[in-house]
């Protein structure tokens, strides 16, 4: 049993859809980031950095236990384990890591930013202009690439498609304009959102 420590943001819902998806037995430990339940000692000694999420897999490779903070290296670490959510074809895995890493390391960190200032005692408009226009230029390629195919890196659903929607989901919810009018992001997000995996994940 794989223990998850999360809150409902991007990295922790990302962490929470790949367990779900690959169907790893796992207990959720909610962390109140308000409550500063990332500041203990007792998390501090699984991540130093106070960040969630982290799971600890006390069977991990080799039968060792195996502790993991940051949210792609989780989901790389659940399609392995499982051998679930990456293409069997070594030579389409390319496109799936490119499009992960758009989704994790461009996407997520803006929408953080955005956030960020969106929620700041005395928000900087057009600060928060700049990212949400960074935001759009991202989908706005995003839905051209999904015109193509219906998944984030071709025909079936990969741990690529479970990053770009942690961030899809939350952009959709503080700030939808970000996304509106992009028909191809719409009916990929649906399709996602019909995946009974990440409506279990979503319920924190």
């Amino acid at each position: 049993m794989i223990d998850l420590y999360a809150a409902a943001t991007s990295n922790g819902i990302r962490a929470r859809i790949a367990l779900e998806e690959c169907g790893l037995p796992y207990k959720l430990h909610p962390i109140d980031l308000a409550k500063g339940e990332h500041k203990t000692p007792q998390f501090l000694a699984m991540n130093p950095n106070a960040q969630i999420p982290v799971i600890v897999d006390p069977e991990g490779p080799g039968g060792k236990a195996v502790t993991l903070s940051q949210s792609t290296a989780i989901l790389l670490y659940c399609a392995e384990k499982s051998g679930k959510l990456m293409p069997k074809d070594a030579a389409a895995r390319p496109a799936v890591l490119q499009a992960l890493m758009v989704a994790s390391t461009d996407v997520t960190p803006i929408f953080g930013a955005f956030f960020g200032v969106k929620r700041s005692k005395e928000p900087h408009a057009p600060t928060a202009q700049m990212f949400s226009d960074r935001l759009r230029e991202f989908f706005k390629v995003w839905d051209a690439a999904l015109a193509r195919h219906a998944y984030c890196a071709g025909g079936e659903v990969t741990i690529a498609d479970l990053s770009l929607y942690a961030g899809y989901a939350r952009i959709k919810g503080v700030a939808p304009e970000i996304v509106e009018g992009l028909a191809n992001v719409a009916r990929w997000g649906e399709a996602m959102a019909a995946r009974p995996a990440i409506q279990r994940a979503l319920k924190f």
